[in-house]
């Protein structure tokens, strides 16, 4: 019988891309995993609203003005989970509500929706192919567009 050392042991390495099953650190298995999201329609509502009441920034630099972790907890120790919700247009499927892993693709600063931030989401979604969210922000541009002239 092979000593404990000839065994070989099966670790699970979780990537944002992809799960890999590993045998003493040789790839048997890649398993393409991608989280996948439902479009939030209250965070539709809540974009379409700021857009009808003029409460956006059109011309900003989204890595400048989205909203950090301390911004997002400083927002959720003054608001509901449901009012965090409502800035991002992605629920994370599978995961528990209340948490922020259940939150993606954030639009705006927790003010104003910034055109900068749907055009970061609507980027990431087609990159990651998540098509609904895609569609979501795309549709959202086109009326902010066409609402500020």
């Amino acid at each position: 019988m092979p000593g404990i050392h000839a065994r070989r042991v099966a670790i699970l390495c979780l990537s944002r891309r992809r799960l890999r099953l590993r045998t003493c650190g040789q790839p048997l298995v890649r398993i393409d995993t991608l989280a996948s999201y439902a479009v939030n329609p209250r965070a539709v509502e809540n974009a379409r609203r700021l857009i009808e009441a003029r409460q956006y920034v059109l011309r900003s630099n989204w890595g400048d003005v989205q909203p950090n972790a301390d911004e997002q907890n400083e927002y959720l120790a003054k608001h509901s989970w449901d009012d965090y919700a409502s800035w991002h247009l992605g629920l994370t499927e599978g995961v528990a509500d209340e948490t922020k892993a259940r939150h993606g693709f954030v639009f705006g600063d927790f003010r104003r929706l910034h055109r900068s931030g749907l055009i970061a989401v609507h980027y990431r979604a087609a990159e990651w192919r998540h098509k609904k969210i895609e569609l979501a922000a795309h549709e959202l541009l086109q009326l902010l567009d066409k609402t500020s002239g």
